[in-house]
């Protein structure tokens, strides 16, 4: 889903930090492929139902914990198996909400409020929840937000430009954290 979302973020990242980007296009990897362990930052998001075998859970642990990190934007309706597959993974932790005082929410824009309200659905809040090792953040959560829509391209869902704006601040943020703890 969300096809705009990931070279959008790429493209505000390249002009917005210091964080070097080398391409705009979406890189699609499995947790399974020889390269994942390249990349420091991975991005899931969708509607429906994520499954992961135990090769797969095995390996996304293993990720994280040495420095990976996973952020996990639920575009409606992957809640239930995200928590359920992120329980395999990580069944000695919890997902837990991440203080509005927590860095993510301040590492390069000032989101003193959290993950903004990008699209509306059941009319809950947004929430940030997350895993730690420590006290670094390894995997943030964004539910009820819909971050990876207010990132694609205006046209796509007519959001106003400082829905889309809230939304990209909170993206950025998240791969200047991860990048930098």
């Amino acid at each position: 889903s969300n096809p705009s979302s990931l070279p959008n973020l790429a493209r505000a990242v390249r002009e917005r930090t210091t964080v070097p980007v080398s391409r705009l296009a979406e890189a699609r990897v499995s947790i399974l492929d020889p390269d994942f362990f390249n990349y420091p930052y991975v991005y899931l998001n969708g509607h429906g139902t994520i499954r992961l075998t135990e090769a797969e859970a095995q390996r996304l642990r293993s990720y994280l914990l040495s420095g990976g990190f996973l952020f996990a934007d639920d575009n409606y309706g992957l809640d239930a198996s995200l928590r359920s597959e992120i329980r395999r993974v990580f069944p000695d932790r919890d997902l837990v909400a991440i203080p509005f005082s927590h860095p993510i929410y301040h590492c390069f824009y000032d989101l003193p409020d959290g993950p903004p309200k990008i699209h509306e659905h059941d009319g809950k809040p947004s929430e940030g929840l997350g895993i730690f090792d420590g006290d670094r953040l390894m995997v943030f959560y964004t539910y009820q937000a819909d971050i990876g829509d207010g990132l694609e391209d205006p046209e796509v869902h007519q959001d106003p430009a400082e829905v889309r704006e809230a939304a990209m601040r909170m993206a950025v943020n998240t791969v200047v954290y991860a990048l930098s703890r």
